[in-house]
């Protein structure tokens, strides 16, 4: 996400890599048809959030909620994880949800192979499937142990990367496979956060739809707070309250006294169960 785990300038580089298609696609049927046992209620926001790298304080979040935004999305874990979370607690989940906040759960996971720059984990073709695994059981773990129940969607952030380049992205849909299998298996839903022009692009146009995320998160910064005149794909893909859009990056804003440099989203989309 922009700021969090690469600078403004290196996302907009690699926002540029690739460059809409067309593919079957329903969200809530794709979480749904997968689970062995009955799923818990989906939980559904619609209206503005914003994300932020770290979470902040109970109290910024209180100032905060005025009603301009009703979402906030927070970083539960993962190995590329930019920053860290004082504030991010069970705690902290409670709270904020009392005062009314709805909650997105992000898990910065491993990142592809052809991804310029280091991360501290990076997947391979022969890793690909077991890092998926491993790196879901860890989310849903992580996102558990917030007080994030079952039911809960979490999305998955994958950064911008070449997807002409087939060897990679045949690795990366691996993996991201492996993880919603491995979410699904403990019913939480899966969401993906990425890139209209690469990786949200390579989910939305694949054309084995198997085990792939059943809600899209994608990043077009084009100030628009819609998650349908510029859904870049068919229309009737991710219908059903599975999108979410991320159209303005590094904004500086107070509400409530209290000011905070936020990227801003369009959001349509299953949240977390809390309380």
């Amino acid at each position: 996400m922009a700021g969090h785990r690469q600078s403004k300038k290196r996302r907009y580089l690699t926002w540029a890599v690739a460059g809409a298609a067309v593919v079957a696609g329903a969200g809530i049927a794709a979480q749904t048809s997968m689970a062995a046992t009955a799923w818990p209620a989906q939980k559904t926001f619609t209206g503005r959030a914003f994300d932020t790298c770290t979470a902040p304080s109970v109290s910024a979040m209180k100032a905060w909620h005025t009603g301009f935004y009703g979402a906030a999305a927070v970083y539960v874990g993962g190995s590329n994880r930019g920053c860290n979370q004082p504030n991010l607690t069970a705690s902290w989940v409670k709270s904020v949800s009392g005062q009314g906040w709805k909650l997105i759960p992000l898990y910065v996971g491993a990142q592809p192979p052809c991804q310029s720059g280091a991360n501290p984990e990076k997947l391979t073709a022969s890793t690909a499937a077991s890092l998926g695994a491993k790196d879901a059981a860890d989310a849903v773990a992580k996102a558990s142990a917030l007080g994030m129940k079952a039911g809960s969607a979490i999305y998955l952030d994958m950064e911008a990367y070449d997807i002409t380049n087939t060897s990679c992205n045949d690795a990366v849909l691996t993996y991201v496979r492996a993880f919603g299998k491995g979410l699904r298996a403990k019913t939480y839903r899966f969401g993906y956060y990425g890139f209209s022009s690469s990786s949200a692009k390579a989910i939305a146009t694949a054309k084995d739809r198997t085990d792939l995320p059943g809600n899209l998160w994608y990043a077009l910064w084009d100030k628009k707070n819609t998650t349908t005149t510029d859904w870049p794909w068919g229309a009737a893909q991710f219908t059903g309250h599975s999108r979410g859009h991320q159209y303005m990056v590094n904004s500086k804003e107070s509400h409530g006294g209290v000011t905070l440099t936020v990227d801003r989203d369009a959001w349509d989309a299953p949240v977390a169960v809390t309380g």
